[in-house]
């Protein structure tokens, strides 16, 4: 374990430089963080016997990130998750984004932020900011911003992050981030056994390109049903069309926490008492539970097979721009963009 605050994270193909920055609380919890991405690295929890464990898949270097196509521990923007027939129209004005997914835009299309060098505002031992600037047009969107991202690490054992901007003109802003959590090791294999509660009576069905269709279905009777915890693996191969489409879970469930910061999921290993506690201030959370990982090869020579993490990537619901029912993923010129979601850890 490196004893630095900051080390070399190497360089990407253009000959850019990436940093390492380790961020530790008072526990001993600590978490590493990359200015390639403005990604999370390793994230190192005590399980119930008091060992650390890196509850996170990720990469050795830079560049593992800059090569890697299944998003490890990304922070996603301007738009997370996906728009519908890759374009949008805000004040009657039409906007084209990158066909990158069966026709539809994912995660911004393929200039992505997550591959992206930021630029390291502020670092203290438990906290550290990151920020982009965006100009007018990137990746399609109107309006420059200068995108922030915060990792804190508090003495509660909870890693938050918050995002701030304020954009120039109209446009869309939904940030997430896309790490994969593994409670029983990076490199344990499947998470089927993880026992997951949602506070979501309903989730948004979507068709067989993952594009939501509009409706606002009630989780009652149906596979989709967390209210009551149990495990990922109960019924994830269930014969219901929402999961045939997925693979498997990845589905936007709509919160119950009424724009407010709150407790929305918890994930437990029963296996080494790790519980993941999930807050945030967004109205939906697509789980998605690796359902295309396929042999990526990680860091310490670990190889992420299919549903090998679950990710709980706080958002607006996917293609919201283009659905009036959904609450709306448009900041407006002038006004703040500030969501906090956070992800704290105790042991059962």
């Amino acid at each position: 374990m490196e004893t630095q605050t900051v080390t070399s994270f190497g360089r990407t193909k253009d000959g850019g430089e990436t940093h390492l920055y380790r961020l530790e609380n008072h526990r001993g919890m600590q978490a590493y963080v990359t200015d390639f991405g403005a990604s999370l690295v390793r994230l190192l929890v005590p399980d119930k016997d008091g060992r650390l464990t890196d509850v996170v898949l990720g990469y050795d270097d830079a560049s593992g990130y800059e090569n890697g196509g299944v998003v490890l521990g990304a922070t996603v923007g301007r738009n997370a998750n996906r728009t519908g027939g890759a374009a949008f129209e805000i004040n009657g004005v039409a906007y084209t984004l990158d066909k990158n997914d069966n026709g539809n835009n994912l995660h911004s299309g393929n200039d992505y932020y997550q591959k992206r060098i930021w630029r390291t505002e502020a670092q203290a031992a438990d906290r550290i900011t990151f920020v982009l600037h965006s100009p007018d047009g990137d990746q399609g969107y109107p309006g420059a911003l200068d995108m922030r991202v915060t990792y804190q690490l508090d003495n509660e054992n909870a890693l938050s992050i918050h995002y701030e901007a304020v954009p120039d003109q109209d446009t869309i802003i939904n940030m997430t981030n896309h790490s994969y959590f593994n409670l029983n090791g990076h490199d344990s294999g499947s998470v089927l056994e993880h026992r997951v509660w949602l506070n979501a009576d309903c989730f948004t069905p979507a068709d067989a390109e993952s594009i939501p269709t509009g409706e606002i279905r009630s989780v009652d009777g149906t596979p989709m049903d967390f209210r009551t915890a149990r495990t990922l693996g109960a019924e994830i191969d269930a014969d219901y069309e929402p999961l045939r489409f997925g693979g498997g879970y990845d589905h936007n469930w709509v919160l119950k926490n009424n724009g407010r910061f709150a407790k929305v999921a918890e994930v437990t290993s029963e296996k080494n008492g790790i519980r993941m506690e999930v807050y945030t201030d967004l109205p939906g959370v697509q789980m998605y539970t690796g359902n295309f990982l396929d042999d990526e090869p990680g860091k310490g020579g670990a190889r992420y097979a299919k549903r090998s993490g679950v990710c709980l990537e706080t958002q607006y619901f996917p293609d919201a721009v283009h659905h009036d029912n959904f609450p709306g993923p448009i900041c407006r010129k002038g006004e703040k963009y500030d969501s906090r979601t956070a992800y704290r850890f105790l042991t059962e």
